[in-house]
């Protein structure tokens, strides 16, 4: 980057280009001919290259002032964008529709949620928790401005951009004192109802996945859910059920000491979590804080 090139070269380079005269820059730009013919030549004597050939009946761009001017103008453009976010983000009001997976909606998102009200507080936010698929389907259509979950399959990210946060595991979880707390093998659960995830459920290809890998056929005593508040209601009742959850929608009832990790080797289910959004849209500024807002919750 050439430190000599100012903000005042690329707009007066700009005008000239767009008026395609000397005069009629000058007349737009509110400066006197002489400034602005001055002002392409410093540019021009900066770039070591002639942009534009100069005549009676106006200017001409050169190839390599077209090349130039396409740059300059997305580095105005981009400039301009970084101004109007910064004064956007100084203004409260307004709302935010956030949907949260449920691995990330006990601990991640509410970290986050104080760090973005920090710097946002007259922002009122919608958190709304659900599957991969419903959640991203109301992404797709607007009715949310962010995501924050598992990376879905292929399939289910159409039009969807994705930025990771971290990786997480699978668990099959059960009540303390509960015959398989020993267990180390999947075919070792068979005999127990299985708490399961559904088809859409972001993590149910992994889960698949380490099924085969271990060749075991679906569990046929199994109750298909993602309903956190269910499933754990019947791992810690009666029907000493085991639940194959995400690390995270569990992992302050690990700490607690209210379920068990079975001892069962699950890296095969590791997977992607994070940031999803429009692929072809801009975030807005309170959108965009409250990605950093994430960010920022991880480390």
């Amino acid at each position: 980057m050439n430190r000599r090139i100012k903000i005042r070269h690329l707009e007066t380079f700009i005008g000239i280009a767009r008026a395609g005269s000397l005069k009629l820059a000058a007349d737009t730009l509110n400066l006197t001919q002489p400034a602005v013919s001055k002002t392409l030549k410093e540019l021009e004597t900066i770039l070591a290259t002639t942009l534009m050939d100069r005549g009676r009946a106006g200017v001409q761009l050169r190839p390599e002032g077209a090349v130039f001017l396409q740059f300059a103008e997305q580095s105005i453009g981009a400039l301009q964008n970084g101004l109007t976010s910064l004064a956007n983000l100084g203004a409260t009001g307004g709302v935010l529709h956030i949907g949260a997976l449920p691995s990330v909606a006990p601990l991640l998102v509410p970290r986050a949620v104080e760090i973005f009200r920090a710097g946002s507080p007259g922002t009122v936010l919608h958190i709304r928790e659900g599957s991969h698929a419903y959640l991203t389907d109301h992404l797709r259509n607007g009715a949310l401005d962010l995501v924050v979950g598992r990376l879905g399959r292929p399939d289910s990210m159409t039009g969807l951009s994705f930025t990771q946060l971290r990786e997480e595991t699978v668990v099959i979880v059960a009540a303390p004192g509960h015959p398989l707390a020993g267990a180390v093998q999947l075919d070792q659960i068979r005999g127990y109802p299985v708490l399961y995830p559904p088809k859409d459920a972001a993590i149910r290809p992994l889960v698949a996945r380490l099924m085969i890998a271990s060749g075991q056929a679906l569990f046929s005593d199994r109750i298909e859910t993602t309903s956190a508040a269910f499933a754990r209601t019947v791992t810690l009742g009666p029907a000493q059920a085991v639940w194959f959850i995400s690390e995270g929608v569990v992992a302050d009832d690990i700490a607690q000491g209210r379920l068990v990790p079975l001892n069962i080797n699950m890296e095969p289910t590791t997977g992607a979590v994070g940031i999803m959004a429009r692929s072809e849209e801009t975030p807005s500024p309170v959108a965009q804080l409250f990605r950093k807002a994430l960010l920022d919750a991880i480390t």
